[in-house]
């Protein structure tokens, strides 16, 4: 498939006029504290990096968000690890990650973003699980991936997750594939659940609740499949926005845990299904300054949930 048709396929463009965004006052933003090298070039684009040199990091990137998963090395190394789904702040449109990454500060603010949200335990920016009796059962770090593109226009690449058991009751395991392009807050995920018992799942994908501090807003959309978080302000570091949209057609609750809210989808091993997770940061592209601007943007994206072939 051409990136042309695999970009049309995506439908992300907004369902009206582009939404004006508010830029963030530049006092705001952190103090820089040691700048990044300068990058290659200040083009934007969209970069997917294996990061081999801090225990297999899965680091993917376009002009306008940041995002992170992590490997099986990295559970020996820093426990608690999860396979939630890690949301970095950026406001520059070119890839940096890589160099904050190398720099070995990713919390600190070098002139181009950082890493102040914590997944923990949680399912961070989408992660998913297994809604089972009460209790939502998660699988652990990602097993092996597959860099399908790499930029410039698209990122799209597939991990792949062990089983897991789901109480006593059956065994599931995950291939997820990921695709962001150019211009966007949503990366599609496209995530196909095997199991060694027949019947169907329920799929419990989720917004982290403290992942920068106490706090936070909520906002329910059910007819338009859609959670969106506005986290808590930061004088240091202004706030992280999250949403999730899944189809409202597979939509079997809403729910929250301890660690997550969550909207829980009915599913069939072996058939896939299309969910998407965005995030912003509010000092960041985008400039997404209320959480009115933001619940309008994350609710106005004319997304497709049709499983691309």
């Amino acid at each position: 498939m051409s990136v042309r048709a695999l970009l049309a396929g995506l439908s992300l463009a907004l369902a009206g006029p582009v939404l004006a965004q508010e830029q963030p006052a530049p006092e705001r933003l952190p103090p820089v504290v040691n700048a990044l090298p300068p990058p290659p070039d200040r083009t934007p684009r969209v970069a997917v990096t294996v990061a081999d040199y801090r225990y297999g990091d899965l680091l993917w990137e376009n002009d306008k968000t940041a995002h992170r998963i992590y490997s099986r090395a990295l559970e020996a190394s820093e426990p608690p690890s999860s396979s939630g789904v890690d949301s970095w702040g950026k406001n520059v449109r070119w890839p940096y990650m890589d160099r904050q990454l190398r720099a070995g500060d990713q919390h600190g603010y070098h002139g181009e973003g950082l890493d102040f949200y914590h997944v923990g335990t949680s399912r961070g920016a989408g992660g998913l699980g297994i809604w089972h009796d009460n209790k939502l059962w998660t699988s652990r770090n990602y097993r092996s991936h597959s860099i399908i593109k790499n930029g410039p226009d698209i990122a799209d690449f597939t991990v792949a997750y062990d089983p897991w058991p789901i109480d006593i009751a059956r065994k599931v395991w995950e291939k997820r594939r990921f695709t962001l392009p150019l211009g966007t807050h949503f990366t599609r995920m496209v995530s196909t659940l095997h199991s060694d018992r027949p019947g169907a799942l329920i799929v419990g994908i989720g917004i982290g609740k403290r992942t920068t501090g106490d706090g936070g807003e909520l906002t329910v959309d059910r007819a338009r499949g859609l959670l969106s978080w506005w986290g808590p302000d930061s004088a240091d570091h202004g706030r992280m926005a999250v949403a999730i949209r899944v189809d409202p057609v597979n939509i079997v609750d809403i729910k929250q845990d301890a660690d997550n809210y969550l909207v829980l989808v009915k599913v069939q091993p072996g058939q896939p299904f299309v969910y998407y997770s965005g995030s912003a940061w509010s000092l960041g592209e985008g400039g997404f300054r209320t959480r009115e601007a933001w619940d309008r943007y994350a609710a106005s994206q004319n997304l497709n949930f049709t499983v691309p072939s």
